[in-house]
């Protein structure tokens, strides 16, 4: 720890050294003045990890390590960003909220997840990290916001990139990609097309005790899926500047995925051995529509942005499958999601005060239809429908105010949730319907302080309280493909909104380093288990909800600069203004211990530490080496027992050619295939160990070449996509 804080204390030193020379050097006294104008850019030097009070951008399209795969695999790289046993991302600590360009992800579940795959990463511009989003984000924002940026400059005239991801492991599958943009005085556009085509492997096994019974017995089940995705997605965007004040913008984006699954399993243990196969195809489209006007209305400050947002989700899962003893089970679901909102942000500046006020409102509705047939041996004629729909209107307001070296925020959030869910199952000619409909309405405090102890270095303190409404893929009695007869997976239409209050304090320094710890306390919290009814052989996969879960993270991330090490301070001064030829490695460490109250762990309730780092070299030739990895320990996540490390080493080998048109990449993740679950999950009369393991080891070589005018004109139609004060959907 001594030799850490040495090190950031040099950085601290040596950044602050050149920033004491940038004022010297700035002072008008000489004639060199406009000379030195024009040389120092630092204000749009690259910059691949930037820390601010209450948000980590992290720069994704210029990061070769980021860039090459897609948007899931970007996003579970970032700092502090940690993926569950069962697939879930948080951030430091705290569960998460997707946006896309401001506009939110209805999508949950396996379904945001393959969306997120579906997106390549060299669309994405940078990633913010907000850890306590206040009054400006929806109240169902959960306890932090991931905002993904995708890219919004525009050079002059039409320029083209052309990109192809080649895989390499037991499959060998092309991912070819082209981008087109350009500006034509007012007008700027940019649109994308590619097709992803992508075989993978994955290994489970559950052993499974059965408590109820006595004596107590178990079931052993081992699975193994063989799955292909094919997936073509489309995306345009265009902006016409209406005049020197206002812009208009609109948005297509559309996904086409066609996925296959081929698995077979054995089940043993206190039964004969039982075997089933079978396929499942899911066919879905995804299709998003945005329009958005944004304006100053004075020349004061105060401007206004109003957008208008249509999302339509469409899938057809479809199971086949057979098993020991001429059982059979077929299945066919047809879901369909709608998602509209129109919102509006005003922003009023005071700034003879050092005072702003924001204000804004939104009305938003959801509606989901999800009609299953299921035909079994068992079953011969078993029907279930769900239909779910959501009303929500909400206004809010915030003020900022900055007294001398303190900065205060203060916001209130009023949200109005009208709520119908209904579920009809029709069994072997006997119908059951569950109805639950209720009207939640609350306000949302929020209010931060932030002290700037010198110059880019700060101390702040938050807190906020949110709201989580259960996602459509935990509540959803339809949710069950891969089923037999000793497996179930349902929802749990019962599930109530989970109310978080969040605790955060944090010091942020120079633009990297952070240090800090937050609090979140969430009632009627929700976690995926396998349960059991008593005295039944049957395992259960469904979502319940923990009284109160209480979880408390510390935090620090730091760079280590070896450049000042190894080439000494002149030259890291010098590259600090080009973070792309610098030699660093950036360390990020979490500690997280949950407590859950009314739930007994038997397996007791050890803390991890999770460690992460991303490092670059640049090597001779003018070869970019990048490597990352992370390591999530054994001990205790949420309720999961984790009895062996979650780790995954990837290297990335880059460099370009041609006057940087031709970028060539050889990238290899996972390198030491140690990317594998094993943990334990205790629920009602059953307890799981489980095993799983994608074929996670795969090499990849990316070639993009770009061609066209490739220096980036003034912009004269700016096209700001960083809505972040929309409200999004839930990754959990």
């Amino acid at each position: 720890m001594k030799s850490i804080i040495l090190t950031i204390m040099v950085f601290v030193s040596v950044l602050s050294t050149a920033q004491e020379k940038e004022k010297l050097d700035s002072i008008p006294k000489k004639e060199k003045t406009n000379e030195l104008q024009e040389v120092a850019v630092y204000g749009n030097r690259k910059q691949f990890i930037k820390v601010d009070s209450d948000k980590t951008t992290v720069n994704i399209k210029d990061n070769p390590m980021l860039s090459t795969g897609n948007a899931y695999e970007a996003v579970k790289k970032l700092p502090g960003i940690i993926s569950s046993p069962t697939g879930s991302l948080s951030l430091n600590g705290k569960g998460v909220t997707i946006f896309i360009d401001g506009a939110p992800s209805t999508l949950s579940g396996t379904d945001l997840e393959n969306y997120l795959s579906s997106l390549p990463a060299n669309a994405i511009e940078k990633v913010e990290l907000i850890y306590n989003p206040g009054a400006a984000f929806d109240a169902n924002a959960s306890g932090s916001v991931i905002n993904i940026i995708t890219s919004s400059k525009r050079l002059k005239g039409i320029n083209a990139s052309a990109n192809i991801n080649y895989n390499f492991n037991k499959y060998q599958k092309p991912s070819p990609q082209i981008l087109l943009n350009g500006k034509e005085n007012s007008f700027s556009w940019q649109t994308m097309l590619g097709y992803n085509y992508i075989d993978s492997e994955e290994k489970s096994i559950n052993n499974q005790t059965f408590t109820s019974f006595n004596p107590q017995k178990s079931l052993n089940q081992e699975n193994f899926n063989t799955d292909t995705n094919r997936n073509l997605y489309f995306r345009v965007g265009t902006n016409f500047k209406l005049s020197k004040i206002s812009n208009l913008l609109f948005n297509y984006n559309l996904n086409a995925e066609n996925d296959r699954s081929i698995y077979n399993s054995k089940i043993g243990g206190d039964i004969s051995n039982y075997f089933t196969s079978g396929i499942s195809k899911t066919k879905s489209t995804n299709n998003e529509i945005s329009l958005q006007y944004k304006t100053k209305l004075d020349t004061l400050g105060k401007t206004l942005d109003v957008v208008a947002f249509t999302n339509i989700f469409e899938r057809n899962p479809k199971n086949i499958s057979s098993g020991t003893g001429n059982t059979f089970n077929n299945s066919n679901i047809d879901f369909a999601l709608l998602n509209t909102y129109l919102k509006y942000d005003f922003a009023i500046p005071f700034k003879k005060l050092d005072l702003s006020l924001s204000t804004g409102g939104k009305y938003n509705t959801l509606k989901v239809d999800n009609n299953g047939l299921y035909i079994s041996d068992i079953s011969p004629n078993n029907f279930t429908k769900f239909d779910y729909s959501e009303n929500n209107l909400a206004f809010y307001a915030e003020l900022r105010k900055k007294i001398k070296k303190f900065n205060f925020t203060a916001g209130l959030r009023f949200e109005d949730f009208r709520v119908n869910r209904n579920a009809t199952q029709i069994e072997n000619s006997v119908t059951q319907t569950s109805n639950i409909k209720y009207n939640n309405t609350n306000f949302f405090p929020n209010i931060s302080a932030l002290y700037e102890l010198v110059e880019k270095v700060n101390v702040s303190a938050s807190y906020s309280k949110k709201i989580e409404q259960p996602n459509y893929n935990s509540i959803d009695p339809n949710n069950r493909t891969n089923v037999n007869q000793y497996n179930a997976s349902t929802g749990n239409i019962e599930l109530k909104p989970t109310y978080f209050d969040n605790y955060e304090f944090k010091i942020s320094a120079l633009d990297f380093v952070q240090l800090g710890a937050n609090y979140t306390v969430g009632k009627d919290d929700t976690r995926f288990i396998f349960n059991a009814n008593p005295n039944e052989l049957v395992s259960n996969q469904t979502t319940q909800a923990f009284d109160k879960i209480k979880t408390f993270s510390a935090f620090f991330s730091f760079p280590v600069p070896l450049d000042y090490f190894f080439k000494g301070k002149v030259e890291f001064q010098k590259r600090m203004n080009t973070i792309d030829k610098m030699n660093y490695i950036f360390l990020n460490i979490n500690y997280v211990k949950s407590n859950i109250e009314g739930f007994v762990l038997p397996y007791g309730n050890k803390a991890i530490t999770n460690y992460s780092a991303q490092s670059q070299f640049i090597l001779p030739w003018n070869i970019t080496n990048t490597m990352t990895y992370f390591i999530l320990p054994k001990g205790t996540w949420e309720i999961y027992g984790i009895e062996k490390p979650i780790q995954q080493f990837d290297i990335s080998f880059n460099r370009d050619f041609m006057n940087k048109k031709l970028k060539v990449g050889l990238h290899a993740f996972d390198v030491f295939n140690a990317n594998e679950i094993n943990a334990l999950i205790s629920g009602d009369n059953l307890d799981t160990r489980f095993f799983q393991k994608r074929d996670s080891r795969n090499f990849r070589i990316s070639l993009t070449y770009n061609f066209g005018n490739l220096k980036l004109e003034k912009e004269n139609t700016k096209i700001d996509v960083e809505k972040v004060k929309s409200g999004g959907g839930m990754m959990k």
